[in-house]
């Protein structure tokens, strides 16, 4: 390559090949046509403002992070799953990793993702039902026997009791004997997204970001290559929002995170790859694309302009991309197959790190064991024989995808200019605590989700087998789908009940004490909780024992 741009890429392709960095594999066509690694203009200069193209492993990285592209690491397979008491789900988890996953990602039941222990009355009928019951530390031990969590990386997805769940998972850590400091994975934590859109929270938005931060130090310190926040915009795009909606919103509480870790005195340098990001990957296929480039081209720009990271790691933006759930349709399952396809297909050309895919029932109920393995399936198919994987960013240059991919970022810009003019001193978390306090995110995303609805019942909008081709396919015979039994519950809280009478009550309430001493002090709470942890006191206590120290939060009223 002749241009400057090419022969910086081409240096660094170099390298990584020389470095063993770049797999042994066939680059080549089904047919045979050998295909170089990348693809770019004759001449740069023809190409108005090519920088902010530019090419893969090149600020601002709109066309990927890495030279190799996925010729040097391939995306990491990682499937959603958590279902029933610790056990059931531990069964579902060796299957995965069996059949080719190469992480995994927990997903918790109602209670846990509440704070609450299974045998609250607030519990009743939700224990199981859409996640895995995790109550103690005991819990973790089982739902990870015989996974070393030194060799998995492990995503878990919840926010407002984030941090004693992470506790929990570092205590199943040491009881396998692993190096705590060698654990690798990602914990969401994202508490703004659930004010924003999801609604899970304990706590008022102030205390959440105290855990935050004290999370933030104590990764920064003592767990390197962990990644204690996965900023979501998957729920807020689930909730109704746009892409670009989606887009902004998102890298709005990224900013306000990285403001937050700032104001701890922690070095930008050492923190920020510390965050990571969980996009919706939806049914627009070249928006999706376009979204993913455009979120790493504004993260670079704003880490290196607006919060001085200077070294190119720490102006990286990595992602995973789950499918998105609600383009999933009760009426014709099947066609969900091909939806939650072309959903992953994008989420690969547009350089995602990890990737989740939906299951075809995941709309009636929890995957099915049959349901799990064809969405594992799809993944591995676009892996092993579409030859996406041959080329960094084929689609970079297209001028339908810059197009789109500028347009996109024009459209966060000025979201991002509103919501800071909202706050009271300029900062994006001033701006965003005077959105969630105002309702303004929910009234944004209830609009948007009122239009497209409106587009759907016009007819200007189409899904198949729902408001068109409704009647052209033969009724599927039903669905055996998963169903929890009531039995887990009752299980669960006899199981639990077991664990409180064979620990040392006094221990553990001591140790939840002390951690509610050390919250009214400017120390880290995590070593606190790690040892009320330790003394197997369970979630529900933990968080009960904060929500009387700090108050619960109840939204107010909008209409």
């Amino acid at each position: 390559m002749g241009t400057d741009a090419g022969q910086r890429w081409q240096q660094r392709y170099d390298a990584a090949l020389a470095a063993g960095k770049v797999r042994d594999a066939d680059f080549t066509t089904l047919s045979g046509v050998e295909v170089q690694p990348v693809y770019g203009p004759a001449d740069e200069s023809a190409v108005e403002d090519f920088a902010r193209i530019g090419y893969p492993g090149e600020f601002p990285f709109t066309r990927g992070l890495h030279a190799t592209g996925y010729r040097g690491r391939a995306w990491t397979i990682r499937q959603f799953a958590g279902f029933g008491n610790a056990r059931q789900t531990n069964e579902r988890y060796r299957m995965i990793l069996a059949e080719g996953g190469g992480g995994l990602s927990v997903a918790f039941d109602m209670p846990t993702l509440m704070g609450r222990d299974s045998d609250d009355p607030r519990a009743l009928g939700e224990v199981g039902h859409c996640g895995v019951a995790i109550d103690s530390a005991a819990d973790m031990d089982v739902l990870f026997d015989g996974i070393p969590l030194d060799g998995t990386t492990t995503s878990m997805t919840i926010s407002g009791p984030a941090v004693p769940v992470f506790c929990m998972y570092l205590v199943a850590a040491e009881r396998q004997g692993v190096d705590l400091g060698k654990l690798n994975g990602t914990l969401q934590t994202d508490i703004f997204k659930e004010y924003i859109a999801q609604k899970e929270w304990l706590f008022a938005p102030e205390p959440h970001l105290r855990l935050i931060g004290d999370l933030m130090e104590y990764c920064a310190e003592k767990i390197p290559a962990y990644k204690p926040i996965s900023v979501s915009g998957y729920h807020i795009r689930e909730a109704g929002s746009t892409a670009a909606q989606e887009l902004a919103y998102t890298l709005a509480d990224g900013f306000a995170y990285v403001e937050l870790g700032l104001s701890r005195g922690l070095d930008v340098e050492q923190f920020a790859p510390g965050l990571s990001f969980f996009f919706d990957a939806h049914i627009d296929f070249f928006e999706e694309i376009a979204k993913f480039r455009a979120a790493r081209r504004i993260w670079a720009r704003w880490l290196r302009d607006v919060y001085g990271a200077k070294s190119e790691k720490a102006q990286q933006l990595r992602f995973h991309t789950q499918t998105a759930g609600v383009s999933l349709t009760a009426q014709q399952p099947d066609n969900n197959i091909v939806r939650t396809a072309i959903e992953a297909l994008s989420a690969v050309l547009g350089g995602t790190q990890s990737l989740h895919t939906n299951a075809l029932d995941e709309v009636l109920a929890l995957p099915s064991a049959k349901a799990a393995q064809i969405a594992l399936r799809t993944q591995q198919v676009i892996a092993e024989e579409t030859g996406v994987m041959n080329v960094a960013d084929p689609l970079g240059g297209s001028w339908y995808v810059e197009a789109l991919t500028d347009e996109l970022e024009r459209q966060a810009e000025e979201i991002f200019a509103r919501i800071r003019d909202m706050g009271s001193d300029g900062t994006m978390t001033s701006g965003i605590l005077r959105g969630i306090e105002d309702g303004w995110f929910t009234g944004e995303i209830a609009e948007a989700a009122f239009v497209y609805q409106r587009a759907l019942e016009k007819g200007d909008k189409k899904v198949v087998g729902v408001n068109t081709l409704a009647g052209s396919v033969e009724a599927h015979d039903k669905l055996d789908i998963l169903r929890v039994s009531h039995q887990v519950e009752i299980d669960q809280k006899a199981e639990l009940a077991g664990r409180r009478g064979q620990r040392d009550d006094d221990a553990a309430r001591a140790a939840v004490a002390r951690m509610v001493e050390v919250s009214r002090t400017d120390a880290n709470m995590v070593p606190a909780m790690l040892d009320a942890v330790r003394a197997e006191a369970t979630l529900g206590e933990i968080c009960d024992a904060l929500r009387a120290e700090w108050g619960s939060y109840t939204e107010p009223a909008r209409f």
